[in-house]
């Protein structure tokens, strides 16, 4: 079983400039899912979005070219790609030929589809949209919309996740909101590089204390977990400490070599959130 001592994070790496799936290092989702209590069918909907910034290959006149992709990964997935072996796999395009940006986001598309069901079957592929550069003017920049808590004048001690400041006022009517902070930080699982977020909360049900709810992302802080784990963990939490009847949680974090991941988790059908960045990003 891979592991994510054994991918090429924090390790020295030699560049390919030529086309190599092999490069994808699979994760299992199931082991940190055990960790927060999920077993069996997982309790939430929803997908990874990530975004690479340094795609390119050569036409078939070897000319380069340049792009943006949107890669969706379901959360259903047996697998996450580990973000290292992801670049490396992109790197690997430097100096390929390829007849059209159709021809590689099909190839991306079964790439990253087969990696993350990692030994199985595909049961559902992985998004790829390519954006040409006639089209970058076109890439907003907005920030999450909601109440932001970061304007809240709390105590912070605990820098490890520490669910039991979340709670909510069961006694009072129920109530339908969205809260953003752009304060949630965490590190990477094996090197410890500090991973910077933004993350938005969508909800039904008892108000949610709002200082306890701002405490509880600080306590990330020191936390070492990747960003899908991340929002996983803060998920589970809300829902079993808050007791929401309906819950979204939704991060954006800035990029690290050419990529950001966006994790969002939802209890119910919904179109997912546009994968539009955030002027950190």
């Amino acid at each position: 079983m891979n592991l994510p001592e054994h991918s090429q994070l924090g390790k020295a790496s030699a560049y390919v400039d030529q086309y190599d799936a092999s490069l994808l290092f699979p994760l299992p989702r199931e082991a940190k899912r055990r960790e927060i209590g999920i077993t069996g069918s997982i309790p939430f909907l929803g997908a990874d979005m990530w975004t690479a910034f340094e795609l390119s290959w050569l036409n078939a006149r070897g000319k380069p070219q340049v792009a943006l992709a949107h890669i969706t990964v379901p959360c259903e997935s047996t697998h996450i790609v580990e973000s290292k072996s992801f670049k490396l796999y992109l790197n690997s395009f430097n100096n390929t030929r390829f007849d059209s940006a159709d021809a590689v986001r099909e190839r991306m598309r079964h790439d990253i589809s087969a990696a993350i069901w990692h030994g199985g079957p595909v049961q559902t592929t992985a998004g790829v949209r390519l954006l040409m550069p006639e089209l970058f003017d076109c890439e907003p920049v907005r920030e999450l919309t909601g109440l932001s808590i970061d304007r809240l004048d709390v105590e912070c001690s605990l820098y490890q996740p520490a669910p039991e400041l979340l709670g909510a006022a069961f006694n009072e009517q129920p109530v339908t909101e969205t809260l953003t902070s752009d304060l949630l930080k965490s590190n990477c699982l094996v090197t410890g590089q500090p991973d910077w977020g933004s993350v938005q909360i969508t909800y039904s049900g008892p108000q949610i204390d709002q200082a306890g709810l701002l405490q509880y992302i600080v306590s990330f802080r020191n936390h070492n977990e990747f960003h899908e784990q991340c929002v996983e963990r803060i998920y589970m939490d809300i829902m079993a400490r808050c007791k929401p009847t309906k819950l979204m949680v939704y991060a954006r974090y800035t990029r690290r070599g050419g990529l950001d991941i966006n994790p969002w988790r939802s209890s119910h059908p919904q179109l997912p959130p546009a994968n539009v960045r955030t002027a950190r990003q």
